[in-house]
């Protein structure tokens, strides 16, 4: 497929909507390459505000996560032989078919074990081979050979946030020039870095004089952690703003703050992106594939293993010291709700003192 024939480009990433926002290295070489070029990018109902406001981006299609017979056949006839090459970001079936359908050229990443893979393979024009949550590479790094054998060499990758939205009239208000973010909740348990940890935490960001902003969904889960701290101050010294932010709200938040902390979760992925100093405190998940990759990150961006407390760029990333950590399981019990005892063993000082070295 020559240059001048690549009019149209499908980006497939049908998953959450963190990894929306670190495929967006991948949307932005590919308009650099083919600045002329339609990119549409279809995404899961819900996590398509991650690239609101984003220059590379045409459109948008949401999808819901269970299509059903009628909604599945309805996307496959407005997708039909729509683009010319398809780049599927995910690894899963569903999304190389879809791809399969869309675009008459097509790149992919296919896992390097899989019943599967055979037929992805026979039917990409590349293939780019991931090794999971145990392997080495990051997931924005295997993103960016995707277009491997169109762009050489890749340029080095840049997360996209999203367009930044004014904020509701009574936080900006009573926001503070240099505020703390403070990301608590996890979607699940195995993520959870203890709430009393987090108590600690934000006693003693307070205590030093610094503002410290609340951020969460509307959630119940969000909500039963974030009410875990509410007692710990009154506004404007601690603001909570959880629930009432979108993620353009959010971004507007984070750039201007002096500070971010949080979890292994989407806002920390978000609040790298837009460049403030971010300490991410992280469990069982391997940050070699999933850490928050730094803004404006240069050459070959590499995060350890395994190391108590890291720093690559703006990002500074906290681990357990125990022998299995990162285990790549979903918690010492491998289920969304279990426990991580990684996690539990971090203890807020060691977290608290890097904080107020920063600010």
């Amino acid at each position: 497929m020559k240059t001048g024939e690549v009019r149209s480009i499908l980006v497939v990433v049908t998953r959450q909507i963190g990894d929306v926002l670190l495929t967006t290295p991948l949307i932005a070489a590919a308009h650099e390459r083919w600045p002329a070029a339609r990119i549409d990018v279809l995404a899961f109902a819900g996590t398509g505000g991650m690239l609101h406001g984003n220059p590379a981006v045409s459109g948008v299609i949401e999808v819901p996560a269970r299509l059903g017979w009628a909604g599945g056949w309805r996307l496959l006839k407005r997708l039909f032989r729509r683009y010319d090459l398809g780049l599927v970001a995910q690894p899963s079936d569903r999304a190389h078919l879809l791809a399969l359908v869309a675009a008459r050229v097509r790149s992919g990443l296919v896992p390097e074990e899989g019943g599967s893979n055979w037929w992805k393979k026979a039917l990409l024009r590349h293939a780019v081979p991931i090794a999971g949550d145990r392997g080495e590479v990051h997931v924005v790094a295997e993103k960016m050979e995707l277009l491997a054998p169109w762009v050489d060499p890749l340029p080095a990758p840049r997360v996209v946030p999203p367009a930044g939205g004014d904020l509701p009239a009574d936080v900006q208000a009573r926001l503070g020039p240099r505020p703390v973010v403070v990301h608590a909740p996890s979607m699940w348990a195995y993520k959870q870095w203890p709430l009393a940890q987090y108590r600690e935490l934000v006693a003693g960001l307070l205590a030093a004089g610094h503002q410290v902003v609340l951020t969460g969904s509307g959630s119940a889960r969000d909500q039963e952690c974030v009410a875990a701290l509410r007692d710990l101050g009154t506004a404007p010294a601690l603001l909570d703003v959880s629930g009432r932010l979108d993620f353009t709200q959010v971004r507007t938040l984070l750039s201007r703050a002096a500070l971010y902390i949080g979890p292994d979760t989407s806002v920390s992925h978000l609040a790298a992106s837009v460049g403030v100093p971010v300490l991410a405190v992280f469990g069982p998940t391997n940050p070699q594939r999933w850490a928050p990759w730094p803004a404006q990150a240069q050459g070959d961006t590499r995060f350890a293993r395994v190391v108590p407390i890291q720093q690559v760029g703006n990002v500074t990333l906290f681990q357990g010291s125990q022998d299995c950590v990162p285990c790549g399981r979903a918690g010492c019990d491998d289920h969304l709700h279990s426990r991580s005892e990684c996690l539990e063993s971090i203890p807020a000082q060691r977290v608290l003192q890097e904080a107020l070295r920063r600010l």
